[in-house]
């Protein structure tokens, strides 16, 4: 009998634990996209791209697409239900957008930029929305930001702490993972015209308490979106080159609209007339004291 008891005890134990750790596992994901924003399913319409026209010097929105609901969702038995979206809030979206206007602030081909929050992108919206960007901004080019994080928890051999409750607080038995993608697909709004992209991924790995967990992953996302930001502006620069090169070697394919006067070379034009005038000068007071 009492072995009996025995048996049945550690087996009560050991599905327990069991129990306590697959409640800990977890899947929670979020992300937007380019292209359900742009070409939703059921929009019949075909849409067809023309030559882009690009008007020197451009005028250019940055903004983040609308967001699709997370795809799977996890539950953690201490921390309650877990959720991803205190990870990018509108402002942690309007930081990571002044981060990349900064970076097209420093080409002189680029004008104005008008950072432009989600609430005026729709669900869906298309290019019709992008139309309705345009006239309300005063913008021809924009730069959409998407992005899809999915962040996985497993409980670690030190989960069998969390049997008791001192274990649960203080031992960090849950291994997090956040897998972070962004992306910048820059389009001409009149053409219809994708010019170019650039990714940027992160994989941030932490660790957490069942009771902490919560706080962790909020964390662990901000890090996840600010190292992606990070690597997605790098390769902006690789991308435009591409992009300014191709622009070159096939202008029936994209065509570039000067304002008299204008150069595309960082400011060039002005230096040099800036230098001939210093020139002038130096000639003109050089002569003058040979004359004195």
């Amino acid at each position: 009998m009492k072995t009996l008891f025995k048996i049945c005890s550690v087996s009560f134990i050991f599905l327990m634990v069991i129990s306590l750790v697959s409640c800990s596992n977890q899947k929670v994901g979020r992300k937007s996209s380019v292209v359900d924003y742009l070409y939703p399913s059921e929009r019949e319409k075909i849409i067809e791209p023309s030559i882009p026209l690009l008007k020197l010097p451009i005028k250019l929105g940055i903004a983040f697409v609308p967001e699709q609901s997370s795809a799977t969702r996890g539950y953690n038995m201490w921390a309650g239900d877990m959720d991803l979206r205190s990870g990018l809030t509108e402002v942690k979206k309007m930081q990571i957008l002044s981060k990349v206007a900064s970076y097209f602030k420093k080409y002189s081909f680029v004008g104005e930029i008008q950072e432009i929050p989600s609430n005026y992108l729709t669900p869906g919206g298309s290019f019709t929305n992008l139309e309705q960007i345009k006239t309300m901004y005063g913008v021809d080019v924009i730069a959409l930001v998407s992005y899809d994080q999915v962040q996985f928890t497993d409980a670690g051999l030190l989960s069998i702490s969390y049997w008791t409750i001192v274990g649960a607080y203080i031992v960090s038995g849950e291994k997090n993972d956040t897998n972070t993608l962004m992306d910048t697909v820059v389009y001409d709004i009149a053409s219809k015209k994708m010019l170019f992209r650039a990714p940027g991924t992160s994989i941030v790995k932490g660790r957490s308490t069942p009771v902490n967990q919560s706080e962790e992953l909020r964390l662990d996302s901000v890090k996840g979106f600010d190292l992606a930001t990070k690597t997605m502006i790098e390769n902006l620069d690789i991308q435009l080159a591409s992009f300014r090169e191709k622009a070159k070697q096939n202008p029936e394919q994209i065509k570039i609209e000067k304002p008299q006067g204008y150069s595309g070379s960082g400011g060039g034009a002005i230096d040099f007339l800036a230098l001939a005038g210093l020139a002038l000068i130096s000639c003109a007071s050089l002569t003058c004291r040979k004359q004195s």
